[in-house]
């Protein structure tokens, strides 16, 4: 809880703001998420990062192989073998230079989180910090410490290596955590847990602006019974807590005291962390939400000439979706208080890479708000309905387009398809950035798409040539067929 209080005096004092994003403050008009939340909920997205169509292929490969050539001969050796075989959980990873995200992992079936992390920046980890969904196994951070890094961070769950009680048996994991232990004590770098308690009102904050989105605003308008919603979020909160959550609180205590965070284990501390733990989760779910995979609205191209040629150069829906989510996330650190908005760019690559995100790789991020280095109430920040247009923040306020260009930790290359997420239609004046870029394709909500805001117009996305244009739509391949009359639930109709 030192650690955490000492980085959230970070953010609050404004160190490090000649390399930030945006300015530090903690203070404002509505809830803000702190940039340690933010990793945090990243690192944990990144671990459910969809599946690449290699992958799947080559685990439906050997799951029919294991299927067929299994006989009661073979049964009782693969039996031993499955019980003596290290569960290796799947692991996300964000790493975070200067309070500033400079790459996002995912573990492939190959790879780890941390070495992937190793493979792709190798000594220019020094000085930076490792945000990871779980503690890294002995493997991943005798190297990781080895570069050089600052801090090590990781959810206080489960770990890499399972230690959960179906492979309990096995000694493996117990070994590899002590050797963690004896790696962390005596390593330079801080290997800690970070979780900081939301600020007040952000989790009812989270909720309303994540069901008065563009996207859930768009299927409203298609289906009336909103209640869709609702029962999508129910469901990833299960999802999420299944993942991501030790429900049984004593075997949440041996987990906790075989990775050497015995002192977490009595009260108040331990109970202050299982409930910032279902905090951040039931944000994670909430927000994982408010783009929801449904059957019949996507990411799709309004050119219906090209929509055959373009569609084989799109992503897969659930991927667009992911990294969807990511820019919501992000809008949650805007200083702007009537409407955050967050934006990532990722590019792909002409071949498979050693990550768990396939051909794709992070590129940058950002969200909308105020210069580097002034303080939050230094510029206006007064909306549309303001007359004066002196004391207007449109002049001053910073996009998320536009911060995710300036500080991307990679330049973006032409032979290779770059693509923009961003939660809101971008504005005239974003417009010309991204094409001048190079960015390939957009992915964006088409609410304002045409119009004029006070000071902000959106005329310029419609006439936008030379650059792919995915929004949040009904699939215009038709398979849809509204049924108003329709007695059974809209959830199962609509939602995969």
């Amino acid at each position: 809880w030192k650690e955490a209080g000492q980085m959230q005096n970070l953010e609050i004092t404004g160190a490090g703001r000649s390399v930030s994003t945006q300015t530090d403050s903690m203070t404002g008009q509505i809830p803000r998420l702190s940039k340690v939340n933010l990793f945090t909920l990243l690192s944990l997205w990144m671990e459910l990062f969809p599946a690449v169509e290699g992958q799947r292929q080559k685990s439906q490969k050997n799951d029919n192989s294991q299927h067929n050539n299994s006989c009661l001969k073979k049964n009782k050796k693969h039996t031993k073998e499955k019980k003596n075989k290290k569960h290796v959980k799947k692991t996300g990873l964000v790493v975070v230079k200067n309070m500033k995200i400079v790459d996002l992992h995912c573990s492939s079936e190959e790879l780890h989180a941390g070495k992937i992390a190793l493979i792709k920046h190798g000594s220019r980890l020094k000085n930076c910090d490792l945000y990871f969904s779980r503690k890294p196994c002995s493997a991943c951070l005798k190297m990781i410490v080895n570069a050089g890094v600052n801090r090590i961070s990781y959810w206080p769950a489960d770990p890499e290596i399972s230690l959960l009680s179906e492979t309990s048996t096995s000694e493996d994991a117990k070994l590899d955590a002590k050797a963690v232990e004896r790696l962390k004590s005596n390593s330079r770098a801080h290997v800690c847990v970070l979780l900081q308690p939301l600020v007040c009102c952000m989790m009812q904050f989270v909720e309303e602006t994540s069901y008065k989105c563009d996207f859930i605003q768009k299927m409203a308008k298609t289906f009336p019974d909103t209640t869709f919603y609702s029962k999508c979020r129910q469901e990833r909160i299960k999802e999420y807590e299944l993942l991501f959550f030790v429900s049984n609180e004593e075997l949440h205590k041996q987990i906790l005291m075989t990775i050497g965070l015995e002192n977490l284990c009595e009260n108040p501390y331990f109970s202050n962390l299982r409930q910032n733990m279902k905090d951040l989760i039931l944000l994670l779910a909430t927000v994982a939400s408010s783009v929801p995979n449904c059957k019949h609205y996507g990411f799709y191209c309004d050119k219906t000439e090209q929509s055959n040629e373009i569609h084989n150069q799109s992503l897969p829906q659930e991927i667009a979706r992911h990294c969807m989510v990511q820019a919501r996330l992000l809008a949650y650190r805007t200083e702007d208080h009537k409407i955050g908005v967050g934006a990532v760019i990722w590019a792909e690559k002409k071949s498979q890479n050693c990550d768990g995100t396939g051909m794709m790789y992070f590129i940058g991020c950002g969200y909308n708000a105020f210069p580097v280095g002034s303080e939050y109430a230094d510029f206006p920040n007064m909306d549309d309905k303001q007359k004066d247009r002196e004391i207007r923040k449109f002049r001053y306020i910073v996009h998320a387009e536009q911060n995710a260009l300036t500080f991307r930790c990679q330049e973006i290359k032409p032979e290779e398809k770059s693509m923009i997420f961003v939660t809101k239609c971008p504005c005239d004046e974003c417009v010309p950035l991204i094409k001048g870029a190079g960015i390939k394709q957009i992915y964006t909500g088409d609410i304002d798409v045409g119009r004029k805001k006070a000071d902000i117009s959106y005329m310029r996305f419609g006439e936008l040539e030379g650059v792919s244009k995915f929004t949040w739509q009904l699939n215009p391949a038709g398979t849809c067929v509204l049924e108003r009359n329709e007695p059974e639930s809209r959830e199962s109709k609509y939602l995969q």
